[in-house]
């Protein structure tokens, strides 16, 4: 069985709805941490051979394919089926696109346990145990026989509730271990969200996210270490020295070709340089 690092996937973003709660908004483009709602869902599954969002156009961080539900205000059935018929991937990610906390590692672990049962499906479910299937891999070929049954008996999907998806699909249900099933219905909601990415313990990581997202970069970097030689350029040499330092490492990793490993011998290099400016300083 192939792992669900390689495995090719398609991911469905449902991006419609009416927000009757948020009073008619346009819930996926309202900002947390700087970025929309629907951004933040899109760099959770930015590897996945095509992104689909059904869903009225809007500004995206990265590419995407666009599709609309028919008829337009049809439902969740109805905007899954319209995302289907835009994809052939064998494997499937649902995501709503509303969620501010969702992640890699989620969506990974989503694909994986898929990947690793005999189950149609793998999906969320929140602190309160309810099942999220719009936070969920499916078999593309379980997600299109069941929606055929269903259009089957009812005559059609649109304004069929979500529930019925599931009912006669094996799940394997994986709790959340974050706020990744974290939804925004509302604008308390909105504003909770908004607070946690606030919260001292996430805003660092959640800073970093948005900045590298905003200027195209994907690179891991050991923040600790970028963190204490800030710390020691400010203490031994002068607090403007901090910025200006990491600045300097960021650039001399780019003129050595770029990569975690040049950031971290930079830093080191740097870090070295800060201690022996400090010792110096002690010795006076």
């Amino acid at each position: 069985m192939r792992s669900m690092e390689t495995a090719a996937y398609d991911a469905i973003v449902l991006a419609g709805g009416g927000a009757r709660r948020l009073g008619g908004a346009d819930k996926p483009a309202l900002s947390v941490g700087g970025r929309t709602l629907l951004d933040r869902v899109l760099a959770a599954c930015q590897d996945a051979a095509r992104t689909i969002v059904v869903g009225p156009r809007r500004p995206t961080a990265r590419p995407v394919h666009w599709t609309r539900e028919h008829p337009q205000g049809g439902g969740p059935l109805a905007a899954l089926d319209a995302g289907l018929q835009q994809s052939t991937a064998p494997t499937l990610l649902v995501l709503s696109a509303d969620l501010p906390f969702l992640d890699r590692n989620t969506t990974t672990a989503l694909r994986h346990t898929l990947t690793e049962t005999t189950a149609d499906a793998a999906l969320l479910t929140d602190d309160n145990g309810r099942d999220q299937p719009l936070v969920a891999a499916y078999r593309a070929e379980s997600l299109r026989r069941e929606l055929a049954l269903l259009a089957t008996e009812h005559g059609t999907l649109a304004s069929l509730p979500l529930r019925l998806l599931t009912h006669e699909l094996t799940l394997h249900r994986l709790p959340a271990a974050t706020a990744a099933a974290f939804d925004c219905d509302t604008w308390e909601d909105l504003a909770t969200a908004r607070a946690r990415i606030r919260e001292h313990g996430n805003v660092l990581d959640e800073w970093l996210t948005a900045a590298k997202q905003e200027l195209g970069i994907e690179l891991d970097v050991d923040t600790a270490a970028l963190l204490d030689l800030a710390r020691d350029a400010a203490h031994g040499v002068a607090r403007p020295a901090a910025p200006l330092t990491t600045f300097l490492v960021g650039y001399a990793a780019a003129q050595a070709g770029g990569g975690p490993e040049a950031v971290a011998q930079a830093a080191r290099k740097a870090a070295a340089l800060a201690a022996r400016w400090a010792e110096e300083d002690g010795d006076q």
